[in-house]
């Protein structure tokens, strides 16, 4: 009688063991789906918040280029203004007509309007590598080449410069970088064509002084071309938005 006992109570053991295990891994189950769940709602929501203030950043972004270009229009058409009130003294009065034309010189140089007329070009390029020397940038066009040019251009009188197409401000920031330069961030590769407004003959014999900016380069090993061009056409200096 005794044995039956304890076997019948051995028997329900195990299967309350075995009801426990189930019901343990039953709740594991459930706990881990709910906090997956959990998780996904709140990826979910991150997500949602992050798409809605990227729209925010662009739709920010979009409306100060809008802006941006309503007022670059405007400043053009105040710009234009005053030109034709400047010229309308010439008409009148002598007195103004050099006024006038410092005004536009200024304005040349500042790159608020499109520079045409005569002037000349000069194309710098990288010698050609000597295996015997020690230092390879020996042979390479650098910013203090392209200083020495544009500072002998300026005071020579050139009304307007370019360096590859790119219009050449006063307040332009010019590095080198190995084989190209930057000039207000955008970078060009050699060979650098400089281009620049203004009475040829004067700009060339400027250059070509005995000791001169030219005779300086060729030391330095540079290959230097200058030419003249009887229609020279540079765009305005373009103010990114």
């Amino acid at each position: 009688m005794m044995n039956k006992k304890n076997s019948k109570e051995n028997f329900l053991s195990r299967k309350q063991f075995q009801l426990l295990i189930v019901c343990v891994t039953m709740g594991f189950i459930i706990g881990y789906s709910y906090n997956q769940a959990k998780d996904n709602r709140d990826a979910g929501s991150t997500n949602k918040e992050l798409l809605e203030q990227e729209d925010s950043y662009r739709e920010e972004l979009i409306a100060q280029q809008e802006r941006n270009k309503e007022l670059s229009e405007e400043a053009n058409a105040l710009q234009e203004k005053i030109r034709k009130y400047e010229k309308s003294f010439v008409g009148s009065k002598k007195d103004y007509t050099k006024l006038v034309e410092e005004a536009e010189d200024l304005r040349l140089l500042l790159g608020d309007l499109n520079a045409e007329g005569k002037g000349i070009r000069i194309t710098l390029q990288d010698g050609d590598y000597d295996p015997k020397s020690a230092n390879p940038n020996d042979y390479i066009v650098h910013e203090s080449h392209i200083f020495k040019l544009l500072n002998e251009l300026k005071i020579s009188g050139a009304q307007a410069i370019a360096i590859n197409g790119q219009r050449v401000l006063a307040n332009s920031y010019i590095r080198c970088n190995g084989p190209v330069i930057t000039i207000d961030g955008k970078q060009h590769p050699a060979p650098f064509v400089v281009e620049a407004v203004g009475d040829s003959a004067t700009l060339i014999a400027a250059l070509n002084l005995n000791g001169g900016v030219v005779d300086q380069l060729l030391n330095d090993n540079i290959v230097v071309s200058l030419e003249e061009d009887q229609k020279l056409t540079m765009p305005k200096a373009k103010v990114e938005s």
